[in-house]
């Protein structure tokens, strides 16, 4: 009687396991095809490329949130590699792989730093890399520094005045994440952990 009990209770938590794994897998699929969704659409409406990016970005939060910040890594370079390939737009792709993609994740991380004014520094330096990067990505594989050239002397400060601008855009976009992180495990994580 006992072992029949001990079996019971083994394929009880395999089957728990089991439906776990297979949670992780269905929402990891979903949240990439969401991500990928959103980024092919970055490349036909072009008005919005910094925008998709972003959204694709809050869908890698959720990874994290319901199931790990390693299961979002691994999902940020999936999607990463595929916007390559199914985004028109390239230049959106690389907002995405440069920073809105593991930014959400990599902020769970920077919540650990308990003085707000070091994680805020911590926050811009990896900010200001990842937008530096982008540019230069953008500028010289892209080709635009002909373009940049032919600006004259905006050309030469344009850098500096966009960045300035991504500073603000990023300040924005790090308050909405910090909203849409407390409403999503206030009001939307507890319905969805009743009905699993």
């Amino acid at each position: 009687m006992f072992s029949t009990q001990r079996n019971r209770l083994m394929r009880k938590k395999s089957n728990e396991a089991m439906n776990d794994v297979s949670y992780r897998v269905a929402l990891g699929g979903i949240v990439s095809a969401l991500c990928l969704l959103t980024m092919f659409l970055a490349g036909i409406i072009a008005p919005l490329y910094i925008l998709f990016p972003m959204i694709a970005g809050v869908l890698m939060m959720i990874i994290a949130v319901e199931v790990s910040r390693s299961w979002a890594l691994l999902t940020y370079i999936a999607v990463s590699l595929l916007s390559l390939l199914i985004t028109f737009d390239k230049e959106a792709a690389l907002l995405f792989i440069l920073f809105f993609g593991h930014y959400p994740v990599l902020r769970m991380y920077l919540g650990r730093i308990r003085l707000k004014f070091l994680r805020r520094l911590v926050k811009f330096i990896i900010f200001n890399i990842c937008i530096i990067a982008y540019f230069y990505t953008t500028v010289y594989v892209f080709g635009l520094d002909q373009m940049l050239t032919e600006m004259g002397d905006f050309g030469k400060y344009g850098g500096y005045i966009m960045l300035v601008a991504a500073d603000v855009i990023f300040v924005l976009y790090d308050y909405n994440l910090t909203f849409l992180y407390k409403s999503y495990c206030r009001s939307f994580l507890p319905r969805l952990r009743k009905k699993r």
